[in-house]
């Protein structure tokens, strides 16, 4: 607080007082709480002064954020500290305070602007802890969120994690999941954790379980032929008894509670890689409530105990890509290497592409928003390598609306140039860029007759496609070649030195001389005559 802002609080509050308002009362009116209110009426002159001072000289660390940590929390009162502090470190990396600060510092924010929380009570059971290797636990869940439009999306999330560690592993959707989804993903736990469990314990879901029969499970067609080739045991909880497998803990509600709630839903590949991030710093790398041990530490013990996975079981169901942030260097460092992509890329801290892997040893990067293929790379069997596309010197950080005007400006009818590049732009969205380079490529050793020429014809033709215009272009400085080639009569001047050619008497032959050289007879001609 300002020291101007603190003394007009102080003299609002008791001018209010004076003219006979309430404490509840001068708390909505100001909308500040009342333990503030009844801080302030406390205090004289001096007091006041004193603690102003006070508070100028001991600036709280977290301050700097205080504008950002009360929109979150005007817009979700309900935001747990640890939220918001998960929040802070993932835009900003680094905080100049620990979260118990900034937990001390959010009750002060509450109490200074009458933000309440709403709080339920949860309620643990004690379980015995389970040896190393021993059991996974798995569960599902599914929450609704809101997208960048502000528009709902339910998505839906299968969890694991391990009894002993409490090292845990997510993965999300934006469908219900099914049985093929179901082992995609062990498969895709199984390498995160690097090995298997002895025990495998579930929920009864549909697309694991057709049916218990007695005691004997019976499991859907693809899940029974999956679990013949992992042989893991199954533990199965009695159907609508969830706690009759000693649950460790609520893990899908301690994601959806502190992971997926009040986050903007973008798409779903970068929704499952910010969660593995969320794992490693907060689910994975803090202390636990129960244990009183970092899971990523345990882990690394417990690690030793799990049953190695030799290959990966394929299915049906491609694996999902991931997304990757880019740099400032228009590089993406991806498992400990990192990968040029074209100059441009990079358009702020919160610029990502996805990475699909073609295969073991081969990955491609894609811009997020177009699908466009921007590089493709042989993965190095080794660390630490920067791999450079010479093709990635090519800007791309200009707009293309920016990018249709400065080349309609170069045409004779810059509307026409515009209309007839947007309508390139509509049949050829993702490929509009290198459109546009090729119109300019074109145009660098062109004549305008020839270009506006060009034009004219593709617009008239409905013709919208970059290669037309490059072949209009072409054909028309053919023609005009062919007519600056054509060989022109050389007109003299007439000049004075010309008169006397002019004034020439041209000589006058004898008729008879033109009547032997036809052959004729001079004598028949006359009398003819």
């Amino acid at each position: 607080m300002k020291k101007e802002e603190g003394w007009h609080m102080y003299s609002e509050i008791k001018h209010l007082k004076k003219i006979g308002l309430k404490k509840s009362q001068i708390a909505r009116k100001l909308d500040i709480s009342r333990p503030t209110v009844n801080k302030y009426l406390n205090m004289s002159t001096d007091e006041f002064e004193e603690f102003i001072e006070g508070i100028q000289v001991r600036k709280k660390k977290p301050e700097p954020y205080s504008a950002e940590i009360l929109l979150w929390l005007r817009e979700f009162p309900d935001l747990s500290a640890s939220q918001i502090f998960d929040w802070l470190e993932e835009k900003y990396k680094t905080l100049p305070f620990s979260e118990e600060t900034l937990r001390r510092y959010i009750r002060l924010l509450r109490q200074e602007h009458n933000i309440h929380k709403t709080t339920k009570i949860r309620e643990y059971e004690g379980v015995e802890e389970l040896p190393m290797g021993k059991q996974m636990q798995v569960d599902f869940g599914e929450i609704k969120v809101k997208k960048e439009d502000g528009k709902d999306i339910r998505l839906y999330v299968m969890c694991f994690v391990l009894a002993h560690s409490r090292y845990k592993y997510c993965e999300w959707q934006s469908r219900p999941f099914t049985t093929s989804d179901i082992i995609r993903i062990h498969e895709n736990a199984f390498e995160y954790y690097g090995g298997m469990p002895e025990e495998i314990v579930y929920d009864q879901d549909h697309v694991i379980l057709v049916s218990e029969n007695y005691g004997d499970l019976i499991y859907t067609r693809e899940f029974a032929g999956y679990h013949q080739k992992r042989k893991f045991k199954v533990y199965m909880c009695r159907k609508a008894d969830p706690e009759s497998k000693g649950k460790i803990e609520n893990v899908v509600g301690f994601v959806k509670n502190n992971f997926a709630r009040h986050r903007t839903f973008y798409n779903i590949d970068r929704w499952n890689e910010d969660c593995l991030s969320w794992l490693e710093r907060r689910g994975n790398g803090k202390v636990h409530g129960t244990t009183r041990k970092v899971p990523a530490q345990v882990f690394l013990e417990e690690k030793k105990y799990l049953k190695p996975i030799l290959s990966k079981i394929k299915t049906k169901t491609p694996s999902l890509s991931l997304t990757y942030q880019v740099r400032k260097d228009n590089t993406v460092p991806i498992k400990g290497n990192r990968y040029s992509v074209p100059k441009g890329t990079y358009k702020g801290p919160y610029t990502y592409v996805k990475v699909n892997y073609i295969s073991e040893t081969e990955l491609v990067i894609i811009d997020i928003d177009t699908d466009k293929k921007l590089a493709q790379y042989q993965i190095p069997a080794d660390k630490g390598n920067i791999l450079k596309n010479s093709n990635h010197k090519r800007d791309i950080s200009v707009k293309i609306s920016d990018l249709i005007n400065q080349i309609a400006d170069r045409f004779a009818e810059s509307a026409k140039a515009k209309i007839f590049m947007e309508n390139i732009q509509k049949e050829k969205p993702r490929h509009i860029r290198d459109q546009l380079n090729l119109i300019q490529s074109t145009m660098k050793d062109s004549s305008l007759e020839s270009i506006n020429k060009a034009l004219e014809f593709c617009i008239k033709n409905h013709l919208y496609k970059a290669t037309d215009f490059q072949d209009a272009v072409a054909h028309y400085e053919k023609d005009k070649a062919k007519l600056d080639n054509t060989i022109r009569a050389e007109l003299v001047p007439l000049t004075p030195d010309n008169f006397e050619k002019i004034n020439i008497t041209p000589k006058i032959r004898d008729i008879s001389e033109y009547i032997n050289a036809l052959g004729g007879n001079e004598n028949a001609t006359i009398q003819n005559r």
